[in-house]
């Protein structure tokens, strides 16, 4: 009875996890969304609370199973299950990536940032909260920070045109 409670204790701990994994994801998605990107809001909080799930899910099937096995036979590979879970990620991200003419590409950073959702999910599901929500910051930042800084050099490349226009004419 007490691996019963422990087991159900486990698995309102992850059913938190991938609460929590997909919130983060939902503050990266948010950015996407307001850029107006393929990849928004859901895909990015799916994504973060999927990998969250499949990398938990490795605990308690070894759980689940070792159960009725002497001496702790059944073992679990993690980083075949991050590699697993990067691979189907992958996919997702391969997706979003068009390809406009021979020198447009658009997508890379929507996709990229769906790869980093799911690096954050990795880390709620291995306890790694500080990680994660750092992470989550950090790509926030990047995403809306950097936005700005090319925005405002797009702004100078575009007076340094005008001005150069002017004293050509």
């Amino acid at each position: 009875m007490e691996f019963g409670v422990l087991y159900n204790q486990f698995q309102l701990q992850t059913l938190a996890y991938v609460v929590l994994a997909m919130l983060l994801g939902a503050v990266i998605g948010i950015d996407r969304e307001i850029a107006d990107k393929p990849a928004g809001l859901r895909t990015h909080m799916l994504v973060c609370g999927a990998s969250t799930l499949l990398v938990s899910l490795g605990d308690i099937m070894v759980r689940h199973f070792d159960q009725n096995l002497p001496n702790n036979m059944l073992q679990s590979d993690p980083i075949r299950i991050i590699e697993a879970v990067i691979t189907g990620v992958s996919f997702l991200g391969a997706g979003t990536i068009i390809r406009r003419g021979s020198d447009n590409i658009a997508g890379l950073t929507t996709a990229a940032s769906i790869l980093f959702v799911a690096a954050v999910g990795i880390c709620v599901a291995l306890s790694q909260i500080s990680l994660a929500m750092g992470s989550t910051v950090l790509v926030v930042i990047i995403l809306r920070g950097v936005h700005l800084l090319q925005q405002w050099m797009g702004l100078q490349h575009q007076k340094k045109d005008t001005e150069k226009s002017k004293q050509d004419g």
